[in-house]
């Protein structure tokens, strides 16, 4: 038992020290943040909406598009570490359903899609509001992940990979999605709460 040990040590011991050796090639990453192209869909379901007259749903998309630093290690292997990050962060799409009693380019359908615009309005300020906790939650997200040893060039994608899945598994980029939908939250409630229904009842 002992010998197997001392065996299963020599083996380990030199992948750790050019582990350590990647240590070296760390980077102070360089941070790009863009906002995507977003479009509006308007839709009418066939069954009624209730109470709502309409409502809107946004996506929100956060993706990251990693440019790697690859270094050759003399001893074998390669050291991988990130030297860009280039995000996408935002709103892609929104989608307004307006209840389908309020016909197309009526009196009640444009106010009600004016209401729906504002609530647009509304999510995309909240990109606007944070752009800087967006750049420092991301950098202390991406500063964190240091370089990592691979001895075969086949998984260097892998490692990749795998640095994009530590940046969205982050705290501080847990805490910045759950920042944002507290934020959305508060202004769509504003929304709401600022509009009379006069628009609406103008249309009866």
């Amino acid at each position: 038992m002992f010998i197997k040990k001392i065996i299963l040590f020599i083996f380990i011991l030199p992948n750790i020290c050019i582990a350590n050796d990647c240590l070296e090639y760390k980077n102070t990453p360089n941070i790009t943040i863009k906002k995507p192209i977003w479009n509006k869909q308007i839709i009418q379901p066939n069954q009624r909406m209730n109470i709502l007259h309409g409502n809107v749903t946004a996506t929100l998309i956060d993706k990251y598009e990693i440019t790697a630093d690859i270094n050759t290690i003399k001893e074998g292997g390669f050291c991988v570490s990130i030297k860009n990050v280039d995000a996408t962060i935002g709103y892609s799409e929104f989608l307004i359903q307006i209840d389908i009693s309020h016909k197309k380019n009526t009196c009640s359908y444009n106010a009600i899609l004016s209401h729906e615009d504002k609530h647009i309005d509304a999510y995309l300020s909240v990109i606007d509001k944070n752009k800087d906790l967006f750049n420092k939650s991301l950098f202390s997200a991406v500063n964190s992940i240091m370089p990592q040893f691979v001895d075969k060039e086949e998984n260097i994608d892998f490692v990749i990979d795998s640095f994009n899945e530590q940046i969205q598994t982050h705290p501080d980029i847990i805490l910045l999605k759950q920042h944002i939908k507290a934020d959305e939250e508060i202004k769509n409630k504003k929304v709401d709460k600022e509009d009379t229904g006069e628009s609406l009842k103008k249309c009866d």
